[in-house]
């Protein structure tokens, strides 16, 4: 509950995993999963056109091949996209059980969804908008540099190689500005527009910090998925030279299945926990911008005082008077008791006589009162 330093951001990661690992390390192996199964069956059938490449003598032949093969490049491309979006809209759901932990509280599976479902369609959205804008934006870079090399031929090349180290310092550039968006959508209940001005806001003065810490983890998270995938290649190695010691083309394509099916699976098992990580770091990143900017660290030490809010997301807006936040037991101290409500005001018998004593100097029309 204060500004924290890199190595505080990888602990708190480390152990919000550990405390909520059925929310965070489920959902993210749910998305490597379904991504796993769509690059084996493209994985499999590269492979079956490979093979039938080898049958090809003729023209015609090799251009009736080619069809299969671009759709199944282009399939390749879409689970690639669909990867990423599935990723964009998972980093802002997992934002919950760690911005949770932060008061060390527990998160489940369930209890997870429903809370970052009520900002769902904004997540969906912005995860759309930067999708198919990194896709516009590629697009435009290749088809410039086509347009490029058939204007001038191989000289195009001084003005491509620029052209493409450019677009990828700009691409990482936005990219990190627009990075804590869906936080900030899930947090503090945004729209799409709004989430990405909040992200840019934050990280304002802080991209090299935030470059740093996430280019170390990417490093970090890179080297190890490297040393988990050496075992599953040498195992499928070694499956492949057991089960077929003389290879045919049926017994390669068994093999390739085998293979492709045990190492999709340690891919899934390796990504989720690594997606887990670096979606937990980005919501740490994204904590302590807000606690350097906005104080949030005293508004979660008054939260953890009083145990307000205990079903929520830490760091949201304040509840709406007429529905405010009750924590879990509000004899706690330092909780504020409801303001007084000031005693109705009882009739006073009228002083007799009036003006303090003195007699009016002309009698009160009416009656007089009897004797």
């Amino acid at each position: 509950m204060r500004p924290l330093q890199f190595g505080e951001i990888l602990d708190g990661s480390f152990q919000t995993i550990r405390r909520n690992a059925a929310s965070m390390f489920g959902s993210a192996l749910i998305v490597q999963a379904l991504g796993a199964v769509f690059i084996g069956i493209v994985t499999v059938g590269m492979f079956q056109l490979s093979m039938s490449f080898e049958s090809v003598s003729t023209e015609a032949e090799f251009t009736e091949a080619m069809g299969p093969f671009l759709a199944i490049m282009a399939g390749t491309l879409g689970v690639s996209v669909l990867i990423g979006f599935l990723g964009s809209v998972l980093q802002g759901v997992l934002v919950v059980p760690v911005a949770r932990s932060v008061l060390n509280r527990r998160t489940g599976f369930k209890q997870m969804w429903k809370l970052a479902g009520r900002k769902i369609w904004p997540l969906l959205g912005v995860a759309l908008l930067l999708t198919l804008g990194g896709l516009l934006a590629a697009t435009a870079v290749v088809g410039i540099a086509v347009l490029l090399f058939t204007a001038m031929g191989p000289g195009a090349l001084l003005l491509v190689l620029p052209l493409g180290l450019g677009s990828v310092v700009a691409f990482v550039w936005i990219g990190l500005k627009v990075m804590l968006a869906p936080a900030a959508i899930v947090v503090e209940r945004t729209g799409v527009f709004g989430g990405l001005l909040r992200s840019w806001q934050l990280t304002r003065n802080n991209w090299w910090r935030i470059f740093g810490i996430t280019l170390v983890v990417a490093i970090m998270v890179g080297v190890i998925a490297q040393i988990v995938q050496i075992p599953a290649s040498l195992a499928a190695a070694a499956i492949g030279e057991v089960v077929t010691p003389h290879p045919d083309a049926e017994s390669v394509a068994s093999t390739l299945v085998i293979t492709t099916v045990i190492s999709s699976a340690i891919g899934a098992l390796v990504g989720s926990v690594t997606f887990a990580f670096q979606a937990s770091v980005f919501a740490l990143i994204y904590m302590d911008l807000r606690m350097r900017r906005d104080g949030l660290d005293v508004e979660l030490m008054r939260l953890m005082e009083t145990g307000a809010d205990p079903d929520g997301v830490p760091g949201g807006p304040p509840a709406q008077a007429g529905n405010p936040a009750q924590p879990a037991n509000p004899a706690q101290p330092g909780y504020p008791s409801a303001p007084l409500q000031n005693p109705p005001t009882q009739p006073q018998a009228p002083m007799w006589p009036p003006n303090g004593g003195q007699f009016p100097s002309a009698p009160p029309s009416g009656p007089r009162p009897p004797a």
